[in-house]
């Protein structure tokens, strides 16, 4: 992804190498002009916010189309320039307040977040895949912080049905860099025309979206050359989405800064990716590329 950009700013910082050395920190800043934030430790991502001072403002259903309005996240200084974004849907009968939590956090780390209500509790992960992308074309091109926020670097995430409303998002929009999926709900089991880098994570103990039927079976169908991987919490229900959850804030954050933001830095937390008791299963496509 953004490879062109890439490569044409390491040519350029290699010209500026000849007259002038740069250190480790500058040449990689030189190198990924998507960087932000700090050097990242797991004890900082485990802390809770990140180093951005978050602002938000609502957006009411009248204003907008396609989506049922809802609420934007984004850092409030602009030192940093642009940021990418990732729209993120609430599941079957929730509105956005059962997962706002994820709001604050993300954007924390430096990234335009836009938490949308549907139009309608009731509706289907194809309906909330279509309202996740008309969120990001109303935060890209008529929201008060398009200015904010880089239109090419773009995500899609969700609970439940709206996990499944992810996946049908980033098979629609296969230019968007990232998904995440959480407990995952969907009737098409199978996403092998996926090339979204997609990170899914299920709940061991989900009776309503079991990981054996859902999770699992969208992980293995999702081709390896997409990027993926798959985070089992331990004992977890279809519900730890509604509650703060380290675990998936880590790997979420991690997931988003290295395909939203190109940041490598954050590789060592996805390969080898977590372990312990928390953990009862972890895949990825590691090493990532």
């Amino acid at each position: 992804m953004h490879r062109s950009w890439k490569r044409f700013l390491v040519s350029a910082a290699a010209a500026v190498a000849l007259t002038a050395p740069l250190g480790a920190a500058a040449a990689y800043a030189a190198d990924n002009p998507y960087q932000r934030g700090p050097a990242p430790t797991l004890a900082a991502l485990e802390a809770g916010r990140g180093p951005y001072a978050v602002s938000q403002v609502d957006v009411s259903r009248l204003s907008v189309s396609g989506f049922g309005g809802g609420t934007i996240y984004y850092p409030t200084s602009t030192a940093d320039g642009t940021f990418g974004a990732i729209a993120i849907s609430p599941g079957y009968t929730a509105y956005w307040s059962s997962i706002s939590w994820l709001g604050p956090r993300l954007a924390s780390h430096g990234f335009v977040v836009i938490g949308i209500e549907t139009l309608t509790t009731l509706d289907q992960p194809d309906s909330r895949g279509s309202q996740l992308l008309a969120a990001l074309d109303y935060l890209t091109q008529r929201s008060s912080v398009r200015s904010r926020v880089d239109a090419s670097r773009l995500a899609v995430g969700g609970h439940s049905m709206g996990g499944g409303g992810s996946l049908e998002a980033a098979s629609d929009r296969p230019s968007l860099q990232a998904a995440v999926p959480l407990a995952p709900w969907n009737t098409d089991k199978s996403w092998t025309e996926l090339r979204v880098p997609t990170l899914i994570v299920g709940g061991q103990a989900d009776a309503i979206a079991p990981v054996a039927s859902h999770s699992i079976p969208f992980y293995n169908s999702i081709p390896s050359s997409a990027e993926k991987s798959y985070v089992e919490l331990t004992g977890q229900s279809h519900f730890f989405p509604q509650t703060v959850n380290t675990t998936t804030a880590v790997q979420a954050v991690s997931w988003l800064k290295r395909f939203v933001d190109n940041d490598t830095r954050y590789d060592q937390f996805l390969c080898p990716g977590p372990s312990g008791l928390l953990v009862s299963d972890y895949r990825a496509t590691c090493p990532l590329t």
